[in-house]
């Protein structure tokens, strides 16, 4: 179990600044959301969590972003290595669609060392099973991903995330594209996995920061305008932003 503790991040696109001095802590066996309208930094913060941000030509990053205590930004900390720890679920579900089910379970695990089948196999499974989807895919994991349904691609790449065995999954609005049913199930999986990750997600669904998350980050403009327990958040803000931007009178 890990913790996350960002501070003084700032983040830029060539000369473009879009985090300014951001800080966060996010605790193990916990859920943080983080909060904000469009454009205000929170898929770029997230992604500067697991050191995606730099892949991004003429993207820099300045602050501490210290997991369990080390930075990962120290020029001997290796990206690869830290990508796999601080795994990532983005916003729309991005299997492999003409791979198997299996083979897209295990995808991440194939860019590393050989693995014998049947240990692939029970990777797989294990992973398929924490993601919520072995029961409905154990007969038919030879299956092309890319027929699945919505919801549960969302969820083969939850599965994908976690074959790895990461010991934090970010979530990028990973459940905007998907119907009420399918979101509701994502939810679910989130309590679920809570128990044993630390979970940062990002949403837009006030509603659904308040019914997963333990601590809230409200951003705008690359700012950190309030941060704390959820239930404050969405009944006791600090700061009049948040109170208009939870009760949606704005954003």
């Amino acid at each position: 179990m890990r913790r996350i503790e960002v501070s003084g991040l700032s983040a830029w696109f060539g000369r473009k600044q879009v985090l300014h001095e951001v800080g966060l802590v996010a605790e193990p066996r916990a859920v943080t959301a983080i909060i904000g309208p469009s454009g205000c930094g929170k898929s770029t913060l997230i992604r500067c969590i697991n050191r995606m941000h730099e892949e991004v030509r003429g993207a820099r990053v300045e602050g501490k972003v210290l997991f369990d205590g080390t930075d990962i930004y120290a020029p001997d900390a290796d990206p690869v290595d830290i990508r796999r720890r601080i795994g990532m679920v983005f916003q729309r579900a991005n299997p492999f669609p003409t791979m198997s089910i299996l083979e897209n379970a295990v995808a991440g695990l194939r860019l590393g060392a050989r693995f014998p089948r049947a240990e692939l196999e029970g990777r797989a499974e294990q992973a398929l099973r924490a993601a919520g989807l072995w029961e409905e895919v154990k007969d038919q994991l030879s299956e092309p991903g890319g027929k699945l349904s919505g919801g549960q691609q969302q969820r083969l790449c939850i599965a994908r995330a976690l074959a790895v065995e990461p010991e934090v999954l970010l979530m990028d609005e990973p459940a905007s594209a998907l119907d009420p049913a399918s979101t509701l199930r994502i939810e679910e999986l989130i309590q679920e996995l809570k128990e044993d990750f630390t979970l940062i997600i990002v949403t837009h669904n006030m509603q659904q920061a308040a019914r997963v998350s333990d601590s809230t980050l409200f951003m705008l403009y690359g700012e950190v305008v309030e941060f704390g327990p959820t239930e404050e958040m969405f009944t006791r803000p600090a700061d009049k932003r948040t109170e208009d931007y939870v009760t949606g009178r704005f954003g």
